[in-house]
């Protein structure tokens, strides 16, 4: 009997000893802190002005890392270990720890946002913003500190397995390569960039198994006879802009997302700060889930997804436009029949087929469409900032259709690099949607 009676208080001692489970507090999960904290990265991603595909990169990482992170409070989703090119499982936390996820998939999404950028004063602002906030809210300095510990774990994770991916080696790589070919692909006004990223494609994928499997049908054969498709192509493009009514130079303008667009004075040329093309459709998913009043896992789900489909299809076009490297419609009217015409809306400093807008856009909406459901009408207003006004859509696939044709209205590619986008982004999301399982 005393030895039983000994077991006992010695159980009685240790389970005293242990701390209360965390129970993670509705303030604290709001997803609004992930949302400010995503807003906050395109704000920085802004600033530091990130061409299109370098953005792509920026805003997955921190996003899978938040995945992997907050699912360990949802038992009902699974680890992308695995199911991502080259991701291992990130380790996994110390069960006798009061951890808040939420907090710490915060954190980790925060501290490798700070590390893919150049800001780094306006990302330490930011996170000690978040601090006074979560504290402010009731969480102890104790829950606080455990949480950052793992989300700095997941975050080193992450951030080893992104070394992998070839991207800092394709800073080293050589330029692209202009040819005086007609054809081909040569800068063009006001700034005369060289051509973005062209090993893009080299950059390792995330769900696709190579940068060419969607190898969409090639551009037009390039020709300046008028019984040519090529010059009616052409044509189409000239039209568009010289008969452009209200409506479509709205939509031209609203889908612009020029990073970096260059403005001219007289001899004096500056420049205007823009969001990224990804980076539209990343805000679409904040806009999405607010309205659906989604909760932070499937916020994260949402983007997550949304990420996944922008990255890769950055690569597959990136692919296919150093590829055909074929020339701007800009280049072919003002060579060849109109030296002053001028495109709504300036060339981006790459080459033409196919068109990235097009592409990604279908992407991500089909990403978007396989969490929120089809037919989820919503207003966008991520462009107010810029002082465009709200545009609504019916689905997040009308949206991308808008996006698409933005690019003939704006007078920057011509017809099939918009249609072979929109097919090409429409394979790789599908591609993610088929093999992505999120839930168990």
């Amino acid at each position: 009997m005393r030895y039983y009676a000994l077991l006992l208080s010695i159980c009685l001692i240790w389970s005293s000893c242990q701390p209360e489970p965390y129970v993670e507090s509705e303030a604290i999960a709001d997803p609004e802190h992930f949302h400010q904290s995503v807003k906050n990265l395109s704000d920085i991603i802004v600033h530091d002005i990130f061409s299109p595909p370098v953005a792509s990169r920026v805003y997955i990482y921190p996003i899978i890392a938040a995945y992997e992170t907050i699912i360990h409070d949802h038992p009902e989703y699974q680890t992308l270990a695995g199911q991502l090119n080259g991701l291992t499982p990130v380790p996994q936390p110390d069960t006798s720890l009061q951890i808040s996820y939420a907090t710490a998939a915060l954190h980790a999404f925060n501290v490798i946002g700070k590390e893919l950028t150049f800001s780094v004063e306006r990302y330490d602002e930011h996170i000690q913003a978040v601090s006074d906030k979560l504290k402010d809210l009731g969480l102890s300095s104790k829950v606080y500190r455990q949480s950052i510990a793992y989300g700095e774990t997941v975050a080193a994770h992450i951030l080893q397995w992104a070394s992998g991916d070839n991207y800092h080696q394709t800073r080293t790589f050589p330029k692209f390569s202009i040819t005086q070919e007609e054809a081909r692909w040569k800068p063009t006004p006001p700034g005369y960039g060289e051509g973005i990223e062209p090993h893009w494609r080299e950059i390792r994928p995330f769900v696709i198994d190579s940068a060419e499997q969607f190898k969409p049908a090639p551009p037009t054969a390039f020709s300046t006879s008028k019984d040519s498709r090529f010059y009616q192509e052409a044509m189409e493009v000239y039209e568009a802009v010289n008969n452009a009514d209200d409506e479509q130079k709205a939509i031209a303008s609203f889908w612009d997302c020029n990073p970096y667009a260059l403005q001219v004075t007289g001899h004096v040329m500056h420049a205007t700060k823009k969001i990224t093309p990804g980076g539209h459709w990343i805000g679409i998913v904040g806009v999405a889930s607010r309205k659906a009043d989604a909760d932070l896992m499937k916020s994260i789900e949402a983007y997550t997804m949304t990420a996944i489909a922008l990255a890769d299809g950055f690569i597959s076009c990136w692919d296919e436009k150093y590829r055909s490297n074929l020339t701007r419609p800009e280049t072919v009217i003002n060579e060849h029949y109109d030296e002053s015409w001028v495109p709504i809306l300036q060339t981006p400093p790459f080459p033409e087929h196919t068109s990235g807008h097009s592409v990604i856009s279908r992407a991500a909406a089909v990403a978007l469409t396989s969490v929120y459901g089809d037919d989820f009408a919503y207003e966008d207003d991520v462009e107010l900032e810029y002082g465009l006004p709200i545009r609504k859509y019916r689905s997040f696939l009308h949206a991308s259709e808008e996006a698409a044709i933005s690019r003939l209205y704006g007078g920057i590619h011509f017809r099939p690099a918009i249609d072979e986008g929109v097919k090409q982004g429409e394979q790789v999301g599908k591609l993610i949607v088929e093999r992505i399982q999120l839930k168990s």
